[in-house]
């Protein structure tokens, strides 16, 4: 090789190794941008620990407190009507009147039988009871005397026949009289002894009777005045007031309603394991239709027994609605508050992923920035969150986002402009990268 050439191969070589070393460089940022670039962005935060409440939802439709569907007890014509629908009344305030002349002339001829009947009784207690008892004693003591007579007589009449002075038929009459006065003494001792005892109760009981009957026609013509003045048995709102003045209202059937509306009732039904965890005043929302915001409730019943055909628990919700907003037959959806855990892990609901085996798992992300899928154990959930029982810590940094479908080990950088994903407590290898 000539001089010349071995001058050219040597600058050649120095210029070679003086690119080299850049050259090899290039190709590793190449390289570290490629793989970057491949790295699927999500988004992911620490699981938070705090309180934590069981939600049971339910839907329902909204009832009176209380409601009255007022029916007359007659058949009658309408006479006055004191209410309009809509109007506000108060419990015993009258709100309908029916035609009650005729029910006013029963009364008044009832009560014309009460004063008789009272009469009556009067009479058979204190005058014809007992001159009956005066004079059974009277014909007692005539007889007595009689008896008492008619035995001095015979003992006379026998003394008599022993010393000879009167014949034996004389004695004889005498004997007889005596039994005969003392038979009538007995008898007449009989007849006071049952005026006493029987006929005086018997004729002062059915003097009685006669006043009960009459006292009670007079209390039935009372009430049924009473039944054609209809009053409300509950402070409440008139809804519904079908016929007017004039027309019949027949018995039995309603002619008027009346609803307490200052608190509405929401009646729902719920699963036996869900109720256990209620109590008596608990809180719970509901959602109502125009209503921006949902509305504050409490839990005023939980049944004690289940429901025969749907085998679910009844719980009554109480909405306050003094301002009467909201109408009853108004279908709403509530939430109530169960259970609360005071000290809960929990992350957003979509990290939670469910397997095909019905296991639930999460994706960690490693500090070498790739996705670790771990299985996890859950406990309450919300529509916002859900608690982790075991295989997550606080320091953990899960994917929230992104990861659905995701494979284990795949690289994985945390992207947006949420500050819970730019690890600022250390949130993962690609939080500086994903800034830059």
């Amino acid at each position: 090789m000539s001089r010349r050439n071995r001058i050219l191969s040597r600058w050649t070589l120095a210029i070679v190794l003086t690119l080299l070393p850049g050259f090899i460089s290039g190709c590793k940022k190449a390289a570290t941008e490629d793989e970057a670039d491949k790295a699927v962005a999500v988004q992911a935060e620490h699981p938070s620990v705090g309180p934590i409440s069981e939600q049971i939802t339910a839907d329902a439709i909204l009832a009176p407190l209380a409601q009255a569907s007022i029916a007359p007890r007659i058949s009658a014509p309408i006479r006055a009507e004191y209410v309009q629908r809509g109007a506000h009344v108060r419990k015993g305030q009258l709100l309908i009147a029916l035609e009650d002349r005729d029910l006013q002339g029963s009364a008044l001829d009832s009560k014309g039988a009460v004063a008789s009947a009272q009469a009556a009784y009067l009479t058979a207690t204190h005058a014809t009871i007992p001159e009956e008892i005066q004079k059974a004693q009277l014909d007692v003591d005539q007889a007595r005397a009689n008896l008492e007579v008619a035995n001095r007589t015979a003992e006379e009449r026998k003394r008599l026949l022993q010393e000879g002075a009167i014949a034996g038929r004389d004695t004889d009459t005498a004997i007889a009289a005596a039994v005969q006065a003392k038979a009538a003494y007995e008898t007449a001792a009989k007849h006071l002894q049952s005026v006493e005892s029987t006929t005086r109760k018997t004729d002062e009981e059915a003097a009685k009777g006669q006043l009960t009957s009459a006292q009670g026609r007079l209390m039935n013509s009372e009430a049924q005045i009473t039944y054609s003045n209809l009053r409300s048995p509950i402070d409440g709102v008139v809804t519904d007031r079908p016929l007017f003045p004039g027309e019949t209202a027949p018995a039995g059937s309603s002619i008027i309603t009346v609803m307490d509306t200052s608190s509405l009732l929401a009646k729902l039904h719920i699963a036996q394991s869900s109720a256990q965890k209620l109590r008596i005043g608990g809180s719970a929302k509901v959602f109502i239709p125009g209503v921006n915001d949902p509305q504050a409730a409490t839990v005023a019943l939980i049944s004690p027994a289940l429901d025969p055909g749907s085998t679910t628990v009844e719980v009554w919700l109480k909405l306050p609605n003094a301002d009467g907003r909201y109408k009853v037959g108004t279908p709403v959806h509530t939430v109530l508050q169960g259970i609360t855990i005071p000290d809960a892990v929990q992350v957003p609901a979509p990290a939670i992923l469910p397997a095909d085996d019905g296991s639930t798992n999460v994706l960690i992300i490693e500090p070498d920035g790739t996705a670790k899928k771990r299985s996890v154990r859950l406990g309450l959930r919300t529509p916002e969150k859900v608690q982790i029982v075991d295989g997550v810590s606080p320091t953990d940094l899960v994917i929230t986002e992104g990861g659905y479908g995701l494979d284990d080990g795949s690289k994985v950088k945390v992207g947006g402009n949420k500050e819970d994903n730019t690890g600022d407590k250390g949130a993962g290898p690609d939080d500086k990268g994903a800034k830059d």
